[in-house]
């Protein structure tokens, strides 16, 4: 009899632990600023339960929804030390515990110091890169298996592939990686490219485990590098346990169901605009499998809010790229980075607006001129740069410039400085994951790369490569769709014969690019003036670009020229910028000129003059 009633006993306690589910965040930190904490528990019919806490912390609300199985109960933490707090669940006489502990926070936290333009940020999709680790290939609990011979499937890359080629990384000159998103995707199919969330506070299992991801972080610490986590504010996965099981009807945006944005991202500040355009805009779904999170909704907002700041405290992170950031409801937005930033002054957000105007691009970076007007503030500190990635279209094409093209094209861009905040805090880059390759649109022509690095990376802001570029790589969306720009790293699985990780592997053509591509981006690496210098710029001439960047002690004169023929380059336009310097050394070639009358250039070359 009383084996039995231990076996009962058993069976009750299992039972009522089950009901909780999951809880979110699953722990937290000491000495936040950000110290009033809204746990979500979800659990079948949690809310017949009333919820208490333990060690006279204070719980200041309770919210449930129409959904019984979630429950919100918001506590203050502002002085609580390292514990493990109990929250105690009690239907009647049953009652149950979950802990929740309080972790000690790295030291001097708040102060870290996040990517900026003293950094080169190397872009990659982490299933493309290097498979690491081939137990990890697929997971039993998730749907989409490794398949390497479909183009659009799950090649089996991994954080462990990006720990082995850190050294890889760090000797081409990058200092900082932005990994497109690595938290749990479960579609059924073309789920590696992870934006398709399906549980924010995991790691995706194909990629390895939140603490590998940790270690990351650690690795590339130990490297002076930095990491910068692909976060997405805008929508989650269709396979997302909370949109299996809704809090509230509107946690996402409901038409009812599902309704495409028009991806008018103007109607967000249109004067003339509808209401109708600027919420399908901000409403609609990116794509059907992609259900659009509601900002408005305050438990959303909280939610995510508290998902970041908890990823950058776990993981030891230096940044956040901000995937659709222009798509999100612009309050809403504003609101969930000013309180990351709060959380970490020094930090850095890069949001992801795809517009091709300045002044519309600028309007989402704080402090912005253009948004004044509006008395609006994104609070977002960095932007990308992508008019600038208009101009790298064509424009080493038009040899023969006219009026209007050629190198006048960047001439023209970076006029429009004046319209953002901190043109020195733009990313600037000449492809990423969603675009043509560069080396694509110009076959390969190894001449028209140097000329585009040279570009990104003597200007202002903060230059982004895309993986592969660095040794030719290639590729157009064309008939493969993404997966040619997406395609695997040569060298990152055992089976591949050509390793370009190493240069013992490289082919010829591979070893040109890389070495030009280290040279120039180590250079970069200890040149404050390059990161923080001023920008003096001339009108072309002959399609023959020259710049200047300068800071009290030092001055680098840059001259690319865009035409197939030599040039020579009066140098009496430029005596405002050379009037205390007579030579100039140049980085690339190592050759020395006389800055008395002209200079001459190759044609489709460029040159970076330290001057003296």
């Amino acid at each position: 009899m009383k084996k039995q009633i231990v076996v009962l006993f058993l069976l009750i306690t299992t039972f009522t632990f089950a009901q909780i589910d999951k809880m979110e965040p699953p722990f937290w930190y000491e000495g936040m600023n950000k110290s009033e904490i809204q746990v979500l528990f979800y659990g079948k019919n949690i809310t017949e339960n009333t919820v208490s806490i333990s060690n006279s912390v204070i719980i200041t609300n309770v919210t449930k929804t129409e959904n019984p199985n979630y429950v919100f109960v918001t506590i203050d933490t502002k002085n609580v030390s390292v514990q493990t707090l109990k929250f105690t669940f009690k239907n009647g006489k049953k009652s149950f515990t979950k802990d929740f502990e309080i972790k000690k926070r790295r030291e001097n936290s708040a102060l870290r110091k996040g990517f900026d333009a003293s950094d080169v940020v190397y872009l990659l999709m982490p299933d493309r890169f290097a498979n690491g680790n081939e137990s990890n290939d697929s997971s039993s609990k998730l749907q989409e298996k490794a398949n390497r011979e479909l183009p659009g499937g799950r090649h089996g890359g991994d954080v462990q592939g990006i720990i082995d080629n850190l050294d890889y990384i760090n000797e081409l000159g990058a200092t900082a990686i932005w990994s497109t998103p690595m938290c749990e995707d479960n579609d059924k199919g073309y789920s590696y490219h992870t934006y398709g969330q399906s549980d924010v506070y995991q790691i995706d299992a194909r990629y390895g485990s939140n603490e590998d991801y940790k270690r990351l972080a650690s690795e590339m610490h130990k490297r002076d590098m930095k990491l910068i986590k692909d976060y997405v504010t805008n929508h989650w996965g269709a396979e997302h346990w909370m949109f299996k099981d809704m809090p509230t009807y509107d946690w996402f945006h409901q038409f009812p169901g599902y309704a495409q944005s028009n991806y008018r991202m103007t109607t967000q500040y249109d004067i003339n605009g509808s209401k109708r355009d600027a919420k399908y805009c901000m409403d609609g779904w990116f794509v059907p499998s992609m259900p659009d999170l509601n900002q408005t909704n305050p438990l959303v907002l909280n939610y995510l809010i508290q998902n970041a700041i908890w990823w950058v405290e776990f993981a030891d992170l230096d940044g956040f790229r901000v995937d659709t950031y222009s798509y999100c409801d612009k309050d809403g937005i504003a609101k969930w980075t000013k309180a990351v930033m709060d959380e970490y002054p020094y930090f850095n957000i890069v949001g992801e607006v795809w517009m091709h105007d300045q002044a519309q691009i600028s309007y989402w970076q704080k402090d912005s001129p253009i948004s004044k007007i509006q008395s609006y503030n994104s609070y977002l500190p960095s932007v990308m740069d992508f008019t600038l990635h208009d101009v790298f279209g064509n424009v080493f094409n038009e040899e023969n410039a006219s009026w209007n093209d050629g190198m006048i094209k960047f001439y023209d861009n970076f006029v429009n400085d004046f319209l953002y905040a901190d043109p020195n805090n733009l990313l600037l880059f000449l492809e990423n994951h969603d675009t043509v390759r560069f080396n694509e649109i110009y076959k390969n022509d190894f001449k028209k790369y140097q000329l585009g690095l040279t570009v990104i990376a003597t200007m202002r802001g903060i230059p982004q490569i895309y993986y592969g570029s660095e040794i030719g790589m290639a590729g157009d969306k064309g008939n493969g769709g993404d997966s040619e720009i997406r395609k695997d790293f040569p060298g990152g699985w055992k089976t591949d014969k050509n390793n370009a990780f190493i240069n013992s592997g490289r082919t010829t053509a591979q070893k040109q690019y890389f070495d030009f591509s280290k040279k120039l981006l180590n250079w970069r690496k200890n040149k404050e003036v390059i990161h923080n210098g001023k920008l003096t710029h001339y009108i072309p001439e002959n399609n023959v670009y020259v710049y200047f960047r300068y800071n009290d002690t030092e001055s680098v004169m840059v001259i690319v020229n865009n035409s197939k023929d030599n040039q020579k380059v009066n140098l009496t336009r430029f005596q405002e910028n050379l009037i205390k310097y007579n030579s100039g050394k140049d980085i690339l070639s190592g050759q020395n000129f006389d800055l008395k009358n002209e200079v001459s250039i190759e044609g489709k070359t460029s040159l970076i003059l330290e001057l003296k």
